[in-house]
């Protein structure tokens, strides 16, 4: 298993950067994650995002479907690309410390 370094943390994580263990996740963490990635701030939008694919996967132990981030945020994709630069499995899942979702590529 990989490291990185990120805010004088150290965590294991996969080939693409994913926590290996998503149960160390927290929300202190999760902007450490988004400014290492290139978001400086997580506005009200970012952490909306950020608990509905974090619930779903606590729920249902998988990150839900783009069509329900939109849908349970109410924004469009092009918003969600905008407030996750990297996108909402690679950039969002990532923040919301989740492991690599599946089709993710």
């Amino acid at each position: 298993m990989a490291t990185i370094e990120i805010e004088g943390r150290v965590l294991e994580v996969d080939g693409d950067g994913f926590l290996a263990d998503p149960s160390i996740w927290d929300e202190n963490l999760a902007a450490a994650i988004a400014r290492f990635d290139g978001i400086l701030e997580l506005t009200e939008k970012h952490w909306s995002i950020v608990r509905i694919i974090r619930n779903n996967w606590l729920d249902k132990g998988m990150a839900p479907m783009i069509r329900v981030i939109c849908q349970q945020s109410g924004l469009k994709l092009r918003e969600i690309y905008e407030l996750f630069p990297l996108g909402p499995a690679r950039g969002a899942c990532r923040v919301a410390g989740l492991p690599k979702p599946d089709g993710c590529v």
